[in-house]
């Protein structure tokens, strides 16, 4: 049975990543880029940064740590978090800023993919935005409720220039996870949009004026009126929905491109789905069907870093184009 016709055959139980350990490993076809492998043995990496010097800040949820893998090859872990460290920005201040899913998701291994599936009993609490002082080492947590509510499992976040963050939380039921907005010093957090059943990937276009997410099939394009406002979707009437993937591929994470297309991690197909201004998608095929995340660098922003998180690798490719470069570095 192809790939397609084993995907097909699958029930159908969960958000991305929940399902996965249903799927037996199929053989992929070939990548569409070189891809060379520059770190593995890792536990479900994720949430990857570029930083300055060349190396590269991630998450290895499974292992609850963030890690970084320096130029010459070698990992090391940076902080060990209790919860889920899943996604990584640097803020206006320097430090690391962690989206927490609060130990999620549990992980299994079927026929060589470490897969996300529910956790065990006792093991998720809630999720939490933590600050992270690269320099110090100390750890803080800003937020880990919104207007006295309990965050659910939070994933991803991007900054803006104005210094505030985007943030999603992937819930774990249908309709309670969303879009927030948050500013960097922990005291003001606010939700933009609710009633979303597994908001996961958040990026900003180049003149940040929309604002983009991935949600199971969907990739969500949002007209943004003004810090933490999201306005009507104008260009993508009447929901928002830019595009959406087929069958039974799902969206994880995304980054945006410097040309404003927006590349969506996918998993399951296994790859990197382009998306242009029209919704129409270029598809990269990679070699792990839980390619969850990818971040530009290099003195070009073609560089890119691979979360292979299904084989616990690092891949890096060199892009077609360039990557929009993030509002904070360190």
């Amino acid at each position: 049975m192809d790939r397609r016709s084993l995907l097909a055959a699958l029930p159908l139980i969960g958000v991305a990543g929940r399902v996965a350990a249903q799927i037996a490993r199929a053989p992929l076809p070939p990548p569409t880029l070189p891809i060379t492998i520059v770190a593995e043995g890792l536990r479900f990496p994720e949430g990857p940064v570029v930083m300055r010097d060349g190396s590269l800040l991630f998450v290895e949820i499974q292992r609850k740590t963030v890690s970084r893998l320096s130029p010459d090859g070698k990992v090391s872990v940076v902080a060990q978090l209790e919860g889920g460290p899943n996604g990584l920005a640097i803020g206006p201040d320097g430090a690391l800023y962690i989206a927490n899913n609060g130990g999620r998701f549990g992980f299994r291994i079927r026929d060589g993919i470490n897969a996300a599936v529910e956790p065990a009993p006792g093991q998720f609490t809630s999720g939490s935005i933590q600050r992270l002082d690269l320099t110090t080492g100390a750890l803080t947590t800003l937020y880990d409720a919104c207007d006295g509510r309990k965050f659910v499992a939070l994933d991803d976040l991007v900054f803006d220039h104005r210094g505030g963050m985007w943030i999603t939380d992937i819930g774990k039921t249908p309709g309670d996870g969303g879009i927030f907005y948050a500013t960097a010093d922990g005291r003001h957090v606010r939700q933009v949009r609710g009633g979303m059943g597994s908001a996961n990937g958040i990026g900003l276009s180049p003149d940040g004026r929309q604002l983009h997410c991935s949600e199971t099939p969907h990739l969500w394009t949002f007209d943004i009126k003004a810090p933490g406002v999201l306005g009507p979707a104008t260009s993508y009437p009447p929901a928002g929905e830019h595009g959406r993937l087929a069958g039974r591929t799902y969206g994880d994470s995304l980054k945006v491109q410097a040309d404003g297309r927006v590349c969506v991690c996918t998993l399951f197909a296994g790859g990197v789905s382009v998306f242009d201004k029209a919704g129409a998608i270029e598809f990269i095929q990679s070699n792990d069907p839980m390619t969850t995340n990818l971040a530009f660098g290099g003195r070009d922003m073609r560089d890119v870093w691979l979360t292979l998180s299904g084989l616990g690798k690092i891949g890096k490719v060199r892009w077609t184009s360039a990557g929009l470069k993030p509002a904070y570095s360190a």
